[in-house]
């Protein structure tokens, strides 16, 4: 399987330098990539692996082209952004290759007859979906897959095995969850009666957009009252916690092990470093981009770059740290104090 470089021109653009009738079967990076594979220049600093590569064609950036093309005798593809070409092109490739899941209902998995699945979606082994349930065309439900009473699954959208989905949640078009992903779990809400907790029932939906990604094992909360809200274009990682009633806007992408507490409000183009936390009932504006590790605890309302992490060090080095860290407010008034010592004596002697 493959194709030719002026076929895949065709179909995403770019100035070719070369043979438009090469045959490549596939991408693999610089140091690797074989005669018949083609590879991609997106960081200025290997430069010159790519004046050695064994690939048969190369994607660069035109500021990388000239120089590339001095040691690289290979075809060029000639773009604005490598990375995302190569992307792209990767996905005609994985295309080239897939397993096609057939139509229809596995003989072990469950339907409601209260349920509509569409003809051409694909309802997985020991998959169930109950009533009331939406399953729009070509949707893939893999192995042990569940979809609770009412429902709605996208045009296109693909579940990994094992992938919960629970009562009257939504998700929109081409969609991917993947294994062990949890979306409609109640969200952590209780009412202390004087040190007891009462449960308070979480009614509200979880409602994903288009062009959704989530990673594995990742939980997502329905809301209280309200929704739960992901917008089109949100890519989350594995093991993310969202809690009930947040919105997350459009095309923001969170890595592994994120939390955002409940009611945050993340606008769009927002991006969350690994194992970053945000606390609840925050509001964060658009393009905002948290470095791994932060602590968000107060709302943003300007966008740019947040990083809020202690510096690594030896731990006999950061125990002395803290304990300064922890003598703040006693150093900050004894400084005062000298500080108003200081005007009173010299205010004495101008006098």
């Amino acid at each position: 399987m493959g194709l030719r470089l002026g076929e895949l021109v065709e179909r995403l653009g770019g100035q070719l330098v070369g043979d438009p009738a090469l045959y490549v079967t596939g991408i693999a990076p610089l140091t690797d990539a074989g005669a018949s594979q083609i590879s991609f220049l997106s960081n200025s600093k290997f430069r010159s692996q790519a004046g050695q590569s064994q690939a048969a064609a190369l994607i660069v950036s035109a500021n990388d082209d000239a120089t590339v093309a001095e040691a690289y005798k290979g075809a060029r593809i000639v773009v604005k952004n490598p990375y995302v070409y190569f992307a792209r092109a990767a996905q005609i490739f994985e295309a080239q290759t897939a397993y096609v899941r057939p139509a229809g209902v596995h003989p072990t998995a469950y339907v409601d007859p209260g349920a509509s699945v569409h003809p051409s979606a694909h309802i997985g082994p020991k998959a169930v979906v109950e009533a009331g349930a939406l399953v729009g065309a070509g949707v893939v439900l893999d192995a042990g897959c569940y979809i609770g009473r009412d429902a709605q699954v996208g045009e296109g959208t693909h579940f990994f095995a094992n992938v919960t989905f629970h009562a009257k949640c939504v998700i929109g078009k081409r969609g991917i969850i993947h294994s062990g992903a949890v979306i409609g779990t109640d969200g952590f809400g209780f009412a202390n009666d004087g040190g007891v907790y009462v449960r308070i029932p979480q009614v509200g939906r979880v409602v994903i957009g288009d062009d959704v990604d989530i990673g594995a094992n990742t939980t997502v909360d329905r809301g209280a009252l309200a929704d739960t809200i992901i917008e089109d274009g949100v890519k989350l990682d594995n093991q993310i916690q969202i809690g009930h009633n947040c919105v997350i806007g459009a095309h923001t992408a969170m890595a592994g092990c994120v939390g955002v507490a409940g009611s945050a409000k993340i606008g769009k183009h927002c991006t969350f470093g690994g194992a970053a936390m945000i606390l609840g009932h925050l509001s964060i504006a658009d393009n905002v981009h948290i470095s791994s590790g932060s602590l968000v605890s107060r709302s943003i309302s300007e966008p740019g770059q947040y990083t809020g992490i202690y510096p690594l060090a030896k731990n006999s080095d950061w125990e002395k740290s803290a304990a300064i860290v922890r003598n703040l407010p006693t150093m900050r008034d004894k400084m005062r104090a000298l500080e108003k010592t200081i005007k009173t004596k010299t205010e004495d002697e101008e006098s």
